[in-house]
C-alpha cells in the first residue's frame, strides 16, 4: 500500500509569514502517476484505434511527462497542504504561494507553501492619541468652530499609534494589486509605463517602494480597525445590511452586493469603527 503520509515542517518569520515545507513520498507520487497515466490512456485517441483502445505502450510514448507531472501535482498537492495546515494547527487567511522545489522521478517530491495568519495587533494608547485631535473640534467657541478631523488625520494617528507586524506575503500581494491597477489606468490613457514614470520623475524601484509603504500602512490600518471592532463589540445587524442594499444605485449593483453580503457587512463594520474613532 502506498505511503500517503506527507511529512511537513513549519517555519515562522518575525513578520508573521509562515513557510510550510512539505514532502510528497515517492510511493504516493508513483501511485498517483500511475492513476494519471491510466486515465490518459483511457481517453487517448490514436490513428487506427478507437478511444481508449490503443496499446498502453504506444500511448505512453506520446504522453508529455510535464503534463503528467502537472496532473499529479493537481491531485496530491492541495490535500498535502490541507494536511500540513491541520497538523501544525494554523489558520491561514490567504491562499498559499506555492513553490515546487524537487520533482525528481522515482524520488520524494518537495514543495513549500507560503502563507500567514491574522497578525498580532497591539492597539497601545490609540484612544488617547486620537482624542488629542478629536477633542479640538469639540471645544465650542462661537464664531471659531474647528472642523472635525479628516479621515486622513485619523488614519495617520492610528498608523503611528498601533503596532502590527504585517506579513511580507500580504504586502507583496497588495503591491502587485496596486501595480496592476495602475498599469490598467495608464493603459486606458494610452501611455506606456516608461512614459508614465518619466512624467512623474520616478523609476520602477521608487514606484514599487512607494507602493510597498502604502500597502504596509493600508494593511496595518485595516487590521487595527478589526481589532478595535472586536474590543468595542462593534457589529452589523441584518437591518443595516438591508438598508445598504436598498441604497444601491440600480438593480445590477444591488445584485452584486447581495452576492457579496459578507464583504458588504465588513465594509459597514469598518465604517462604524471609523465613526467610533471620530467620536472619541
Amino acid at each position: 500500500m502506498a505511503d500517503t503520509n506527507t511529512p511537513s515542517t513549519l517555519k515562522r518569520e518575525a513578520d508573521g509569514t509562515i513557510e510550510l515545507s512539505i514532502t510528497l513520498p515517492a510511493a504516493l507520487v508513483n501511485k498517483t502517476w500511475e492513476e494519471v497515466v491510466e486515465q490518459m490512456v483511457k481517453s487517448a485517441t490514436l490513428p487506427g484505434f478507437r478511444q481508449g483502445k490503443a496499446p498502453r505502450k504506444m500511448v505512453e510514448e506520446k504522453l508529455d511527462k510535464e503534463r503528467i507531472r502537472e496532473e499529479v501535482l493537481k491531485k496530491v498537492l492541495p490535500q498535502a497542504y490541507i494536511e500540513a495546515v491541520k497538523e501544525h494547527k494554523i489558520n491561514p487567511i490567504i491562499n498559499p504561494k506555492i513553490h515546487v522545489e524537487k520533482l525528481d522521478e522515482g524520488k520524494d517530491w518537495q514543495f513549500s507553501a507560503i502563507t500567514c495568519e491574522v497578525p498580532e495587533v497591539k492597539l497601545n494608547n490609540y484612544k488617547e492619541e486620537v482624542k488629542k485631535v478629536t477633542a479640538k473640534s469639540k471645544i465650542v467657541i462661537p464664531g471659531k468652530e474647528k472642523p472635525a478631523p479628516s479621515l486622513d488625520e485619523i488614519i495617520k494617528i492610528m498608523i503611528d499609534s498601533v503596532t502590527v507586524a504585517v506579513p511580507s506575503i500580504l504586502v507583496e500581494g497588495e503591491v502587485e494589486r496596486l501595480l496592476s491597477q495602475l498599469l490598467g489606468e495608464i493603459k486606458s490613457l494610452g501611455l506606456s509605463l516608461d512614459q508614465y514614470l518619466a512624467s512623474t520623475n520616478r523609476n520602477v524601484e521608487q514606484l514599487r517602494e512607494e507602493y510597498k509603504k502604502k500597502a504596509e500602512n493600508d494593511i496595518k490600518f485595516e487590521f487595527a480597525l478589526q481589532k478595535i471592532a472586536e474590543e468595542e463589540k462593534i457589529s452589523v445587524d441584518p437591518k443595516e445590511i438591508d438598508e445598504a442594499l436598498q441604497k444601491a444605485k440600480d438593480e445590477n449593483e444591488r445584485k452584486q452586493l447581495e452576492a457579496n453580503v459578507y464583504l458588504l457587512a465588513n465594509i459597514l463594520r469598518q465604517q462604524k469603527t471609523l465613526d467610533f474613532l471620530k467620536n472619541l
